[in-house]
């Protein structure tokens, strides 16, 4: 996989919104802290970036637009993660939510990211928390050095 430039955006002045899912905590706590890390070594200040957590991750496009609409803010990190059960339910949801989080971002022009890190889907839970947060901080980082703020 071709690796992201290493150089890092400015992102001093921006207002930063994180979406957050509400299921698996566990997991989004750890994209969340990464994130947070890596908008602060790109130059966001810490009281612009605000944290908004929505139920699960179908609700985080339908969140986004609103905020995307709003005015408030100059990008948007979105970070939910879906875990499989005993249906293909958490494809459809990963799969809508992916897609959705896209439209919001072509339709409005926002800057969203990490779009596809934003929503890991793993085979349970035990998957993701091998993973652990060293994982979704490396995610953070991705997204940081990619620009996709």
């Amino acid at each position: 996989m071709k690796e992201p430039p290493q150089k890092l955006p400015d992102a001093r002045g921006l207002r930063v919104l994180i979406l957050r899912s509400a299921f698996n905590p566990r997991i989004v706590d750890g994209l969340l802290a990464g994130a947070r890390s890596a908008l602060v070594s790109m130059g966001v200040a810490k009281p612009a970036v605000t944290v908004e957590e929505v139920p699960g991750a179908f609700e985080l496009p339908v969140a986004a637009r609103a905020a995307a609409e709003s005015g408030r803010f100059d990008a948007i990190v979105a970070l939910g993660a879906v875990i499989r059960g005993e249906t293909d339910h958490y494809e459809h949801i990963a799969r809508e939510a992916a897609a959705g989080l896209a439209a919001v971002a072509r339709e409005t022009g926002m800057p969203m990211g990490p779009k596809r890190d934003s929503l890991p889907r793993r085979r349970n839970l035990d998957d993701s928390r091998s993973r652990g947060r060293g994982f979704q901080a490396r995610r953070g980082r991705r997204t940081r050095a990619s620009g996709r703020v």
